[in-house]
């Protein structure tokens, strides 16, 4: 399921760029198997809590993977919501947006913080896993910026305002998907210390 998302935002990121709304649309299409996996994965769980009565890092496992499973299943929701914009845009988008709002850059870093997620989930490395919040600021500041870099946009050229509120929804998800990484990051420390850190100053 894992990978599955990460294909689906990768995919989605090459869509937005070259326009490509058959791979969009292959990313909507996909997005169904993003949902089957949750339901299977939730099943999963379910069975094994009235088989075996996991106790300790058992139980913290199974608790971390059903919160894992939903916020994946999110990131996949933004991906396909991605991909409707590509497909709803009748043109082409205004590549000088994207530079001036460090789109692209918040994309690549968006799909490299879930791919070191999953990482850091397979290889128990709450190390790696702590990196996340720290990395998870750049995707909020970016975030943060967009709208008066958006507005600078507009103003110098009017005729680009609806590819800017493409964007900046755009961002607006990706900034989501810094948040849901944020808290898989978090389910990791969990599972292997069992230390809960929700709600608390991450530093």
């Amino acid at each position: 399921m894992w990978n599955l998302v990460e294909s689906q935002l990768q995919k989605v990121r090459k869509a937005m760029i070259n326009m490509d709304r058959d791979l969009a649309r292959e990313v909507v299409l996909k997005e169904k198997r993003v949902n089957a996996f949750e339901l299977k994965i939730d099943r999963d769980c379910e069975n094994i809590f009235a088989l075996y009565c996991p106790v300790a890092i058992d139980l913290r496992f199974l608790l971390a993977a059903l919160k894992i499973n939903t916020n994946l299943e999110r990131i996949g929701d933004i991906a396909e919501g991605i991909g409707r914009y590509v497909i709803e845009n009748a043109g082409e988008f205004d590549h000088d947006i994207f530079e001036v709002t460090q789109l692209n850059q918040m994309f690549d870093e968006a799909i490299n913080i879930l791919s070191d997620t999953r990482n850091a989930f397979e290889s128990e490395d709450t190390n790696l896993a702590r990196s996340i919040f720290k990395r998870d600021e750049v995707l909020d500041n970016i975030n943060m910026m967009a709208i008066d870099k958006v507005a600078e946009c507009i103003k110098g050229n009017p005729e680009i305002i609806k590819d800017a509120l493409y964007v900046l929804s755009i961002i607006r998800k990706l900034e989501r998907v810094g948040d849901q990484t944020k808290n898989m990051a978090e389910e990791i420390i969990f599972y292997v210390e069992a230390k809960v850190l929700k709600h608390l100053n991450k530093s």
